[in-house]
């Protein structure tokens, strides 16, 4: 395993050690329904409250992950409307970007309600649909957005529309 899936498989035992129900989502999905690209990242929805964050960053931090400061007094980010909180792994002198967007609106609850279990590496993690994927991807906007859609499209066929 590289050290992106091994960052997943920690964190997939984590959320559910924690029991927080999670998605992995973005490029690391891209490779599981689609015509597989570079990734850098791992992109996940999690539905915790944030009463629940700072027991949740401790879980982070004793897994050996670097919480930022402003995350730690309670500071959530928002993009495209969604809530995010960004953590990071050093593994020597790189490292593992990690976004955790905070499922806190109806569509992520349906999200993780229609979430798969798909097998990366020999091991099984929850992701999203490809139809959730899709519209992820839509609301981003980007680019290489624009082009996993295109690729997700093409791999699957007929998806639920």
């Amino acid at each position: 395993m590289d050290a992106l899936t091994d960052a997943l498989v920690q964190l997939a035992s984590l959320f559910e050690r924690l029991k927080v129900p999670y998605a992995v989502m973005g490029g690391l999905a891209v490779r599981i329904y689609a015509i597989p690209r570079a990734t850098y990242d791992l992109d996940f929805t999690l539905a915790v409250d944030r009463d629940r964050l700072p027991e949740f960053y401790a879980a982070l931090e004793g897994a050996g992950y670097t919480v930022p400061e402003p995350y730690l007094r309670g500071w959530v980010d928002e993009v495209a409307g969604l809530s995010l909180v960004k953590v990071r792994l050093y593994l020597g002198e790189k490292g593992v970007d990690v976004d955790v967007f905070l499922a806190e609106s109806p569509y992520q609850h349906g999200l993780l309600s229609r979430r798969r279990r798909e097998a990366i590496d020999g091991t099984s993690v929850w992701f999203v649909s490809p139809e959730d994927l899709i519209l992820l991807k839509l609301v981003a906007g980007r680019p290489r957005d624009v082009s996993d859609v295109q690729d997700v499209l093409f791999t699957q066929g007929q998806l639920d529309e």
